[in-house]
Order: C-alpha cells, then sequence, then structure tokens
C-alpha cells in the first residue's frame, strides 16, 4: 500500500507534509509519496485579502482530493475556509506546534525597541491590525512571498543572502513554521498571545481525506481501513477541540480566514479556554472578549466558540471591523 499526499511546493509545506507522512508510515507501516499540487496562493500576485483569503492555498488541494489525484491533503489549518466541502474530511489534527507569532527584526530589535515609524512586514491584517493596536506608529507594509523572502527583507538575519532587499526593520512570522524549518535562529521576539492573537487553527496542520477514506486506484494491495487507522492515531484530541472552537467563531463572525480576528483556545485543567479578538484594520478600534466550557467535546467547542462570536457581535464588532 502506498499513499499519495498532496501537499504544496513551498519549502514549508513540503516539510511539515513530509513530517506527517513520516508518521502516517511509522504507524501504519505503509509507504508514502508526496504529491506536489500548484495553487492559486502560489501563482497570483497581490494581497491575499484581495485574492479571496488563505483560502486560496487550499483549493487545488481539495480539488486533487476529490479527483483522486492522492489520497490525503496536508494544509496548514489556518489556511483553510471554515465551510465544509461535500465529500472531504478533516481525518486527524496531530499535536498543535506553537501557537505564536514571532518578531523576526534586525539588531535583535523587538516590538518595544523598533525605532519610532519603524517599517514592519506583514501580508496578515490581523498582524497588522495588532501590530497598530501595539505601537500605532509603525509604518506596517503588505508583503508576499515563502519563508525566506520575507526574512530578505530584513538586513543582517542569519542565513540571508548578500543581495537580499534588507528593506524593512523587521517581519512578522508564524512560531510553527520557523520551528519545523528549524529557522529559530532568525526570532528576536515571540509575541505573546496578550499582545498578539494568533490566527484561528495557526501552528495546527489538518490532514484531510475524502469522506469515504476508500482510494479507489487498482494498485490498492491493502484495506483503506489501514490509512483510517493510522489517521486516528495521529490525532490529538485537544488539539482538535482547540482547533474546532477557534474555526467555529470564526464561521459565526462570517469571517474569512484573512480577517482581523485572532483566536486562541486552549485546555486548562477541566475548562476548554477560548480568547479572542476583533479589530478595525487600521488597530484604531478592537475588542477582545475570553470565554470557556468545561464540555470537552466537539459539539461543546463549537458551541463555546459560537457563544464568544455572539458576544462580539453583541459588542458592534461588525461595525468596524472587514469581516467579509
Amino acid at each position: 500500500m502506498s499513499v499519495r499526499i498532496g501537499t504544496r511546493g513551498s519549502l514549508l509545506a513540503v516539510t511539515q507534509s513530509q513530517q506527517v507522512a513520516d508518521r502516517l508510515a511509522a504507524v501504519g507501516g505503509f509507504e508514502t509519496e508526496l504529491v506536489r499540487i500548484k495553487t492559486d496562493g502560489d501563482v497570483l500576485t497581490g494581497p491575499l485579502s484581495q485574492m479571496g483569503g488563505t483560502g486560496v492555498f487550499a483549493v487545488a488541494l481539495r480539488d486533487a482530493l476529490l479527483v483522486e489525484q492522492c489520497d490525503v491533503a496536508v494544509h496548514s489549518l489556518k489556511d483553510l475556509p471554515t465551510a465544509a466541502i461535500p465529500g472531504l474530511a478533516i481525518a486527524a489534527v496531530p499535536a498543535r506546534e506553537d501557537v505564536r507569532d514571532v518578531l523576526c527584526a534586525r539588531d535583535g530589535l523587538t516590538l518595544a525597541t523598533l525605532p519610532q515609524g519603524a517599517k514592519v512586514g506583514t501580508g496578515s491584517p490581523r498582524r497588522a491590525a495588532q501590530l497598530l493596536l501595539a505601537r500605532p506608529d509603525l509604518a506596517v507594509v503588505d508583503i508576499r512571498g515563502n519563508v525566506d523572502t520575507r526574512l530578505g527583507r530584513v538586513p543582517g538575519l542569519p542565513g540571508n543572502a548578500e543581495d537580499a532587499p534588507g528593506d524593512l526593520d523587521a517581519v512578522v512570522l508564524a512560531a510553527s513554521g520557523l520551528k519545523r524549518l528549524s529557522r529559530t535562529d532568525v526570532i528576536s521576539e515571540y509575541l505573546e498571545t496578550s499582545v498578539m492573537l494568533p490566527a484561528p487553527g495557526q501552528g495546527a496542520l489538518a490532514v484531510e481525506t475524502r469522506a469515504a477514506d476508500a482510494p479507489q486506484h487498482e494498485s490498492q494491495t491493502s484495506s483503506p481501513e489501514v490509512l483510517t487507522q493510522a489517521l486516528a492515531a495521529i490525532d490529538d484530541a485537544d488539539s482538535r477541540l482547540a482547533v474546532t472552537a477557534e474555526r467555529a467563531l470564526l464561521a459565526r463572525l462570517e469571517a474569512g480566514c484573512a480577517a482581523p480576528v485572532g483566536a486562541h483556545a486552549y485546555r486548562k485543567g477541566s475548562f476548554l479556554h477560548l480568547e479572542a479578538v476583533v479589530c478595525a484594520n487600521d488597530g484604531s478600534r478592537h475588542e477582545r472578549r475570553a470565554k470557556a466550557s468545561d464540555l470537552f467535546t466537539e459539539v461543546g467547542a463549537t458551541l463555546l466558540g459560537i457563544e464568544l462570536a455572539e458576544e462580539l457581535l453583541a459588542a458592534g464588532v461588525a461595525d468596524f471591523a472587514d469581516l467579509g
């Protein structure tokens, strides 16, 4: 039995997909192969918000699953739209990486020590809004590109090429991606969730399959239940509950992946906690709320996300935030 794993072609996507492939192979005893899929998000240029948000990274992978070009697709969970796709299911959410955002700045500067008017790059309205909330004086620059391209915009970071542009004082990236790439040497500061709440699902991977989970190609030599069992083995219950709550909040807000919404759910003791923030794009207004539940089921996590979203909507976030 050989399981084909669909992935985007970027270094980060391939790295994290290979990590999932290795875990599946270890517990399932089968071979795996990566199938690289080119997505619109890898081809189109311009701000993500103008291309339909980060969902543009998922469409081609999901199409590849539906036409049986691959058996499993690995997504960064924060890139997945919240709407369900008929015929597909998130079969596993492996243990989540660090959820935090990080600052990668010249000269080891931190958010507090960046000079007045410093140029900070990010392609995320959520990050941009929270940066401006903390430091209204910053000049936030919209950027695109893979991890190395973004890091190349900051002079003096470890591993940057001599001809890198170096035109920014700092960029903001996800800790999880840098950790998976073993590039934590470029981090000058971890931004705690009290300063910057992450994107719903940040740090988590979604391993998606066809709902029936029954590959139909003739080369199949073993029961597909082997794959099902392997997927169940790498699923982490706490991570799944956390992202379920975060995505339920995002769905109830009717907000896209690129909306200025941060959320972080986590289990502590006998409660599932959820914190969320909704911001105006320019950081001029925001509303931050928290709620907890003792229902450790997917239904309970979903209700927690919906209820906190209702509180935010009742507080008038739709009046100042771009949730479309």
